[in-house]
């Protein structure tokens, strides 16, 4: 009974957060942390919490697809990882393989249009790795309605290093001038970018910081960030709305920012433009009157 109880109020909680929500960010980024602890305390390995989190990822494209999100981005594998036993990261590599071909030959992903792509130093990963990694490219490279990103042996701060050296040597080889460094030269140097900026990040499992992800795409465009508790095998469609409605409430305090400060410079302009003409009234006072004289044209300043 208590069980049933708890269901229908998590379903009708789910309703209104849904209709609260009225559109979508275009760009999902999601930090999948807490697979470990998950596990961790049921008694059961580490294994055990990558699958059940790998079947949370499975919901996500669905959530995604039905509030029209285009593209999600899932930090899978950072570069950090590769400091953790090797037998652990044994088992999640054949995790991940096995995955990313599942995930290839799903109904669903070519049903929706999905085009899967892998980011990151992909060349430090097991051969097998990058060969499920190559085999979803492939297998999804026609599509374009919805890309999702596998972030694999990822790490913001080395990637943007990386494209810092490489603009370096381009500049000292003189392939490249200086002033011609732009936003377009940076991107096409990164490791295999996401298609549009982030516009939101989550991160699950109780920890407050974007650990290294993103720094171009989301920082730059200033993403708005939502942390929560629960682990990414218990993270809910509830916790995905409170997500976006976080989102949400963050753009619209933007564009009232923004309302404000462009009713103020219309403000300060128009009274600019009013002290212009007292100085130039002024002014016409004090000269002699000459036919080569004449007064600017009015424009009105409403």
């Amino acid at each position: 009974m208590r069980d049933r109880l708890r269901a229908a109020v998590h379903g009708a909680y789910e309703r209104v957060l849904r209709r609260e929500i009225d559109g979508a960010p275009e760009h999902v980024a999601v930090i999948m942390d807490g697979n470990r602890r998950y596990a961790r305390e049921r008694g059961r390995d580490a294994t055990d919490g990558h699958r059940s989190g790998a079947q949370t990822t499975e919901q996500m494209l669905d959530w995604c697809a039905d509030l029209g999100v285009e593209e999600l981005t899932l930090y899978a594998f950072s570069t950090e990882n590769f400091d953790r036993p090797a037998e652990q990261n044994e088992q999640l590599f054949d995790l991940l393989t096995e995955k990313l071909r599942e995930f290839a030959d799903a109904d669903r992903v070519h049903e929706q249009g999905v085009r899967i792509r892998t980011i990151g130093e992909t060349e430090r990963l097991p051969e097998r790795v990058r060969e499920a990694a190559t085999y979803a490219d492939r297998r999804t490279a026609g599509y374009g309605s919805f890309t999702l990103n596998i972030a694999l042996a990822y790490g913001g701060r080395a990637e943007l290093l990386g494209a810092a050296r490489g603009i370096a040597d381009a500049v000292d080889a003189e392939d490249i001038e200086p002033g011609d460094v732009d936003v377009a030269e940076i991107e096409s140097r990164l490791h295999a970018s996401p298609v549009r900026d982030v516009d939101l990040i989550i991160r699950t499992g109780g920890d407050e910081r974007t650990s290294n992800f993103l720094p171009w795409h989301a920082n730059g465009s200033e993403a708005a960030v939502f942390f929560c508790t629960p682990y990414w095998p218990e993270f809910s469609k509830v916790d995905f709305l409170r997500a976006v409605r976080t989102y949400e409430s963050r753009e619209a305090s933007w564009r009232r920012t923004r309302a404000r400060r462009a009713l103020a410079l219309v403000r300060s302009l128009g009274t600019e433009v009013k002290e212009a003409r007292r100085v130039l009234d002024r002014l016409k006072e004090t000269l002699p009157e000459s036919p080569d004289v004449e007064e600017p044209e009015r424009r009105s300043a409403d």
